[in-house]
């Protein structure tokens, strides 16, 4: 393997001016057109091939780099791979032939085309991908998201037919999974409180990835506007942050009120590290105010309604079980994929019928990335999975710029959505730019400056 030869004087990599990080950037700050096409996740796949002949070309001539314990996630694309050969199998208790190969294919290529993202956007100096750039595109992703949830609340009956939908057999087009991926709209409408309520998830999918993406997206778009930006655009920072919190209570999203509290514990923490000890104070007196006004509002009506109707929690708390059950009886390799579980919660007899046809054989494996994870690849492939983002978050545990904080924080936040929200796609995308971010050391840089790089290289 070649090895990366700097041009004198520079220590930038030869060849570094030729290429810049425009198909990341584009596929960011373009998501919501990409979205409105009827591409959705699929964008990521579109993009991804710039990316991988930018790869190729780079292994040719200066070699590429990897992450440190990139060992682990390899392992887990091999245990993803593998997982293939069970697929066919009947899961005992789960309906028969409910596998399938389209969601296991699905999820390869997903993980496939997370490899390129992360290896993209770490093999790439920061004269080629400025940080901040990468920054700006996540700030401009996070303000198309609280704009989407003000969509799904005030429109929450609109949707329309993208140009991909026109694009696919009609069979494929109407599959139900397939529908939510490629059919723009603009919430989801449920039955959660005794009549229907609309859930904002534009530009997303799901509205529990939408929760997930604008948890992650406002970190972003708060450390580029306040430590990157000046003035006015500081305080449209906080002005967003503040307009963010209407959509968030009527998403009804729990796991992302409390990610919210956690991600302000963490930035208390890391302040007071710094010794900030004012700062926090002060924080901690605005955030009891804001509190305080919440609570007086109609809001505070939102949160109490929810917290008193739980909903789904029994139908999770069951599909999370035979999740386990599942890696228990098939702990190295796992199933290959999710399954439908036969009955319900309450009864093995209930199922789906013309008048609930949305009763019984849930999904085993769709209420959180570790669920998902569990049942399509065992323990084994679980562990390799989740020690890989561990790595990454120790090594990383003393950092102390606002974008590797920022960076950290993402990647420790998949640990606590990972028990209720699937990370694959989109929130993935986000924590391995986060880990890439980490690992190029690129997060303490001013403009025009050279990455200093860690790992090895292939």
């Amino acid at each position: 393997m070649t090895t990366h030869r700097p041009t004198a004087g520079t220590g930038v990599d030869v060849g570094a001016d030729r290429v810049t990080g425009w198909p990341l950037l584009w596929l960011l700050a373009g998501y919501p057109l990409w979205w409105a096409l009827g591409l959705g996740q699929f964008a990521y796949w579109l993009f991804a091939v710039p990316m991988a002949a930018e790869l190729v070309r780079r292994h040719r001539t200066v070699g590429l780099r990897v992450p440190p314990g990139f060992w682990l996630w390899a392992l887990f694309l091999v245990w993803t791979v593998l997982g293939l050969l069970v697929v066919p199998m009947d899961l005992p208790g789960t309906v028969p032939g409910s596998g399938g190969y389209a969601g296991a294919l699905l999820r390869v290529v997903n993980y496939l085309v997370l490899t390129v993202l992360l290896l993209y956007v770490g093999n790439l100096s920061e004269r080629e991908l400025p940080t901040r750039l990468v920054l700006w595109a996540l700030s401009l992703l996070c303000v198309a998201t609280i704009a989407g949830g003000y969509l799904g609340m005030l429109a929450p009956r609109f949707e329309f037919t993208a140009p991909a939908e026109y694009l696919l057999p009609g069979s494929l087009a109407g599959d139900p999974y397939m529908q939510a991926l490629i059919h723009p709209a603009s919430a989801q409408v449920m039955d959660i409180f005794g009549y229907e309520s609309a859930r904002p998830k534009a530009p997303w999918e799901y509205t529990n990835l939408w929760g997930y993406m604008l948890s992650l997206l406002l970190v972003w778009m708060l450390v580029a506007w306040s430590v990157h930006g000046t003035g006015w655009v500081r305080w449209g920072a906080l002005a967003a942050a503040a307009l963010s919190v209407v959509p968030i209570v009527y998403s009804l999203n729990r796991a992302l009120w409390m990610g919210l509290a956690l991600s302000l514990a963490f930035a208390a923490v890391q302040a007071l590290r710094r010794g900030r000890v004012a700062l926090v104070g002060g924080c901690a007196v605005l955030t009891a105010v804001a509190l305080l006004v919440l609570a007086a509002s109609p809001l505070a009506d939102v949160v109490r309604t929810r917290a008193d109707n739980p909903h789904s929690d029994d139908g999770r708390a069951a599909t999370n079980a035979q999740s386990v059950a599942a890696a228990d009886q098939s702990p190295v390799l796992g199933w290959g994929t999710t399954r439908e579980g036969q009955g319900s919660e309450q009864s093995i007899a209930i199922g789906p019928s013309a008048e609930c046809p949305t009763c019984g054989h849930h999904v085993i494996g769709n209420a959180g990335q570790l669920w998902m994870t569990l049942i399509a690849n065992g323990w084994v492939g679980t562990a390799f999975f989740l020690s890989f983002f561990a790595v990454t978050a120790w090594r990383h545990r003393s950092v102390t710029t606002p974008v590797g904080q920022a960076a950290l924080l993402t990647v420790l936040l998949l640990f606590w959505y990972m028990l209720f929200y699937v990370a694959l796609m989109s929130p993935l995308a986000v924590t391995v730019i986060a880990v890439a971010l980490l690992w190029r050391g690129g997060t303490a840089l001013p403009a025009g400056a050279s990455a200093r790089r860690h790992g090895g290289r292939w």
